[in-house]
């Protein structure tokens, strides 16, 4: 039916409600959002009942087939949200998703939510009969470059506005960090008392949050301070961060350690790969720490804590944390 962005998705469920959404994307933020409109737009057509499934190693497909159809005569329409951290559901998953397809009706209604798709996965059978059926959502990065415009169209959904120089401050200190960039903006609607925010006004709520600590706590990760790492990270819990910022922070940093050790591996600078100086040396220690190998294992042990976090795993979040922490460290223990 249609390939549309976040932007675009809010007309798209007014206009109607398809059988099957796929949102796909690395964005905690604007995914959770997504997922939230597509929910809320599904309720107000009657789709009363939801069950949530979590398709992770050793995920029995025919749950997804018996859910579909598991709907008696009076039953309200049921919302089906699959969860798949991996991104790839295997041979047995790609044919339930294709038979799902082929049986989508208006009483069943199919999230499935997973990360970036690249180009192979978005070809796949699996992903062309779901998207015939239904509407795929691809949510991107923001870039540096488009930060402050992001920052500017949230301040005005708030009731704000503010100086180009007050954004500029909010776009360098959240570093590309949605969520914690979101909840400044949600601050600052509590501290305002004037109708354009100031350069100084941003600078003080800033610098006063100390969910930006989160990006010092990756930089002593990476300098191998498990101590000073450890440290950071119970005063944040301490200090009330969500654990989801600390977990956006730390695996995007293992993905960024991944790419860079195949752009190194291929004969490219660090000073290419890593704009900010200060950091290159930490990136290229930290990439000569760690295998791989490694770095894959934290990211599957990174999707198992924000299972964790949105209530689909049996653990402490922050327990899971502080193991990441202590693995980015190159440490069991301190």
């Amino acid at each position: 039916m249609a390939r549309i962005t976040p932007r675009q998705l809010g007309q798209n469920l007014r206009q109607s409600i398809a059988p099957i959404y796929v949102v796909t994307g690395d964005e905690p933020l604007l995914v959770q959002e997504c997922c939230d409109s597509i929910r809320d737009a599904a309720r107000k057509h009657g789709f009363n009942e939801r069950d949530l499934l979590h398709g992770e190693n050793n995920f029995d497909w025919g749950q997804l087939l018996s859910a579909a159809g598991s709907l008696s005569l009076f039953a309200d329409k049921k919302i089906i949200e699959l969860r798949l951290p991996g991104g790839k559901p295997g041979d047995k998953g790609s044919k339930a998703l294709q038979e799902f397809a082929s049986m989508a009706n208006d009483e069943t209604l199919l999230l499935l939510v997973l990360p970036r798709l690249d180009r192979a996965q978005l070809n796949s059978k699996w992903v062309k009969a779901l998207e015939e059926r239904g509407v795929l959502i691809q949510i991107w990065p923001v870039d540096a470059s488009e930060m402050p415009r992001w920052i500017h169209e949230r301040l005005r959904s708030a009731g704000l506005d503010a100086e180009p120089e007050a954004i500029q401050i909010l776009a360098e200190r959240a570093e590309g960090n949605l969520l914690a960039a979101s909840q400044e903006i949600e601050k600052l609607k509590l501290l305002a008392r004037d109708s354009v925010i100031t350069a100084d006004t941003m600078s003080n709520a800033v610098a006063s949050s100390a969910r930006y600590d989160v990006f010092g706590l990756i930089d002593k990760a990476l300098a191998a301070d498990a101590a000073g790492a450890v440290r950071t990270l119970q005063g944040l819990r301490a200090e009330g961060v969500e654990a989801a910022v600390v977990l956006w922070a730390i695996a995007r940093e293992i993905r960024t350690l991944l790419e860079t050790q195949q752009k190194l591996d291929q004969g490219q600078p660090i000073n290419r790969l890593v704009r900010i100086q200060k950091r290159q040396p930490l990136i290229q220690a930290a990439c000569q720490r760690l295998r791989p190998r490694q770095l894959e294992n934290f990211l599957l042990r990174a999707r198992a804590v924000d299972n964790a976090i949105k209530g689909g795993r049996d653990m402490d979040p922050w327990a899971g944390l502080l193991e990441l922490t202590l693995n980015l460290s190159g440490k069991r223990s301190i």
